[in-house]
């Protein structure tokens, strides 16, 4: 049991929260609400640290978990009154950008990617195949729209139109967020919301992140050497490596691989 001593200060506390790969509503492994409720909640309450650290390597995903993400976080910075910082890895692109924002600070190595602020839908139309195989698709509905951008079936031009007013209301949703935490901050001159990534010294002019810096050397600096940093993420289970699971999982890494590739990394 930890003994403590009367009138002798104790030394500052950084709960570190790991937000790194995929954000998305299922899957072992993505960053979802549901898995990272407890890590959060945890690293807020534990010690009543002097901050929270975000240590955020993600090339975006689900716009609604991102969300709910943000949002936990901001409710407990705010009730706790914990400031919270952002620092970028690799990338914080689309909802890992999202992320960050919800940080009352950001800071990024030089070669960081950040941004990306847009959405996108993206998918396969199979209907020129079966065809050619002899395959008969038989889809019956109540509602004409059930059967919206059906993969086996010709694109319609009015289902593509509904899809893109959907990701443009997502997209204004996004917009709010940035602006709503960035402020002022933020380049009035340049379009900042096309969807564009920059490295961070140019993000850090643009007001999209704070300023060039590593998280233990920022933090020491900040708060002294002895600064304590404990650190949370989503622990996977021992026997989730076995079985049915590895098959999920080596689809859900490829899909990953694919999503960082897209920014060079």
């Amino acid at each position: 049991m930890k003994r403590y001593i009367p009138f002798v200060k104790s030394n500052p506390t950084v709960a570190v929260i790991r937000l790194q790969g995929m954000i998305a509503g299922a899957g072992r492994g993505a960053l979802n609400d549901a898995s990272l409720a407890p890590v959060i909640e945890k690293a807020f309450a534990r010690g009543k640290p002097a901050a929270v650290a975000l240590e955020i390597n993600s090339p975006g995903g689900s716009p609604v978990q991102s969300s709910l993400i943000g949002a936990r976080i901001r409710r407990l910075a705010e009730e706790k009154e914990i400031p919270v910082i952002a620092f970028v890895e690799d990338v914080a692109a689309s909802g890992g950008y999202w992320l960050a924002v919800a940080a009352d600070e950001i800071y990024a190595d030089e070669s960081s990617i950040v941004g990306s602020i847009g959405v996108i839908s993206a998918g396969f139309g199979v209907h020129e195949l079966m065809a050619r195989q002899g395959v008969e698709r038989r889809v019956y509905t109540s509602g004409k729209s059930k059967s919206m951008l059906d993969p086996f079936r010709p694109e319609k031009p009015e289902d593509v139109e509904r899809l893109k007013t959907i990701l443009a209301d997502v997209h204004e949703n996004f917009i709010d967020h940035v602006t709503a935490r960035r402020g002022d901050k933020l380049d009035k001159e340049t379009e900042l919301f096309t969807g564009e990534v920059w490295l961070a010294k140019k993000a850090q002019a643009l007001g999209l992140i704070d300023g060039i810096g590593h998280l233990q050397p920022m933090l020491k600096d900040r708060f002294g050497d002895k600064v304590q940093l404990r650190r949370y993420g989503v622990r996977r289970p021992f026997l989730a490596r076995f079985g049915a699971q590895m098959v999920d999982d080596a689809a859900r890494a490829v899909e990953e691989r694919a999503a960082f590739a897209q920014f060079g990394l």
